[in-house]
């Protein structure tokens, strides 16, 4: 197969690293001239989105939550100029990809790197050329059936020298910042109905909602702090639920001719792209479709798990937790009682809290600016101001407190638990509970302990094959296997 003039094979010039504006050159443009600069940016993006490797969906009618929109698309690149990558790089990744196998299609390759089959083609064209792979045929459809030859498993062999990686096909860095821009928590602008959606599942009370709205509608850091037991974690979990829509992030990226695995499947959630952008636009597979992420880490979190985690065995990077949940929310659970100090952690993030991007360290030494587009949330026990000194907390501008339900929240969180569980309430059987249990046992409501008791009594319904009813003596069985009364 033919390899286009401007496509250049064993080329030494990798593809051009993400070039950063200046900032201080950015910052002495006037406000009008950037006004005007920024509006003959957008206008050239949506004349040439049609064909631009990353497209943006066409204007739609306003809507009353524009995060629903999907404002980033990623195209399927038509040139290895829109690709952004090495054409080296994916000879020496197609071959450690046929190693062990034979009569492999085009079309096979072209869906395992993620590329389109013209480009595919140019690779295959190049190794045909230099005797790294033989044809073998073609299949019902036409395409070509090809296997390694001796050199072809020698090349393989040593391109691993470099990197063991096998897998789609890296995305450029520069692709990724855009993508984050475009995409960013900033524009998502949550209101009231949607923080009622995100915590749907839970009772929150409404002074809490009009409490937290502020503070993720800002996407500024927050604390969430108080007594264990009042739904610190539970609510830290559902806050990306407000933002509501889906983003696309690479599954591999390329920073600086370095790979760091992005996509990680334990934290990112993989949805189906909608029908209307599969009928509209060729997507490019090297990027996945997530739901915004909620990445969790607690006591385990060390300060190594913030840099890129170099795979020596396989030259590759794991990207670190701050940069997976970019365009979602990174919550440390348990605050101050795991194996970092809180000091040495705050002012680990000292810099990127207020300036929302942070400096990473390249295995070779060099540092990248890596945006921090993450609402970071922390739950704790302790008091913030045990934590942390002044510096610090006026950079986390929101403090919520979690405090205890009164008794009458506690009353009708048990009565509402009870009713989606299914279990009957005894009359008066409530206020014996409150009485009895708390106000005599001088222990402090909480709002995970409706929950808890009943799913007690739920499961020794189940254990018996009785009815799921709660009395008096339902009340001080589970009270006693609960709170461990003698």
């Amino acid at each position: 197969m033919r390899v286009p003039a401007s496509v250049k094979f064993g080329s030494s010039k990798a593809a051009p690293a993400a070039a950063a504006v200046p900032r201080a050159a950015a910052a002495t443009l006037p406000a009008a001239a950037r006004a005007a600069q920024k509006k003959a940016m957008a206008a050239a993006i949506r004349v040439g989105a049609d064909r631009s490797p990353t497209q943006t969906a066409p204007p739609k009618a306003p809507a009353r939550r524009p995060k629903r929109q999907h404002n980033f698309v990623p195209a399927e690149p038509r040139s290895w100029d829109e690709a952004g990558i090495d054409p080296e790089a994916i000879l020496g990744l197609t071959c450690r990809a046929l190693v062990g196998q034979s009569k492999v299609s085009g079309k096979q390759i072209s869906e395992f790197t993620a590329l389109p089959l013209p480009l595919v083609g140019d690779v295959l064209g190049a190794m045909k050329k230099r005797k790294l792979i033989e044809y073998l045929g073609a299949n019902a459809i036409g395409d070509h059936l090809v296997q390694l030859t001796s050199v072809g498993k020698q090349a393989a062999i040593d391109s691993r020298k470099i990197t063991s990686f096998v897998g789609a096909a890296p995305v450029p860095f520069e692709a990724y910042l855009r993508s984050i821009r475009q995409q960013s928590l900033t524009h998502a602008n949550p209101g009231p109905e949607d923080l009622k959606h995100a915590f749907s599942d839970i009772d929150v009370s409404e002074d809490m909602l009009d409490r937290l709205g502020p503070a993720i509608a800002s996407c500024k850091s927050l604390f969430l702090y108080g007594p264990p037991g009042n739904g610190k974690t539970t609510i830290a979990e559902r806050i990306t639920r407000a933002f509501g829509d889906a983003i696309w992030i690479p599954r591999t990226l390329s920073i600086g001719g370095t790979l760091v695995k992005l996509f990680d499947p334990a934290v990112h959630k993989a949805v189906d792209p909608p029908a209307e952008l599969t009928r509209q636009y060729r997507i490019d597979r090297r990027w996945i479709l997530v739901e915004r992420p909620t990445v969790i880490t607690g006591g385990e979190l060390t300060l190594d798990m913030l840099e890129l985690q170099y795979d020596e065995q396989n030259k590759i990077c794991e990207a670190p937790l701050q940069l997976k949940a970019n365009c979602g929310t990174l919550v440390i659970d348990d605050f101050g009682r795991g194996h970092t100090s809180p000091q040495d952690l705050l002012n680990r993030w000292i810099f990127p809290l207020e300036k929302r991007y942070d400096f990473l360290k390249l295995p070779d030494g060099r540092k990248v600016e890596c945006p921090f587009d993450c609402l970071l949330v922390f739950s704790t026990n302790l008091e913030p101001r045990d934590l942390a000194d002044e510096a610090f907390m006026r950079r986390i501008p929101y403090k919520i407190y979690a405090n205890n339900p009164d008794e009458e929240e506690f009353k009708a969180l048990v009565e509402s638990t009870a009713s989606r569980y299914g279990v009957k309430l005894m009359p008066h059987s409530v206020k014996y509970l409150i009485d009895r249990h708390y106000k005599m046992a001088n222990r402090e409501f909480r709002f995970c302990h409706p929950r808890d008791l009943l799913s007690q009594v739920v499961h020794y319904a189940e254990y018996t094959g009785s009815d799921k009813r709660c009395g008096p003596t339902e009340w001080d069985r589970v009270v006693q296997n609960y709170f461990g009364l003698s």
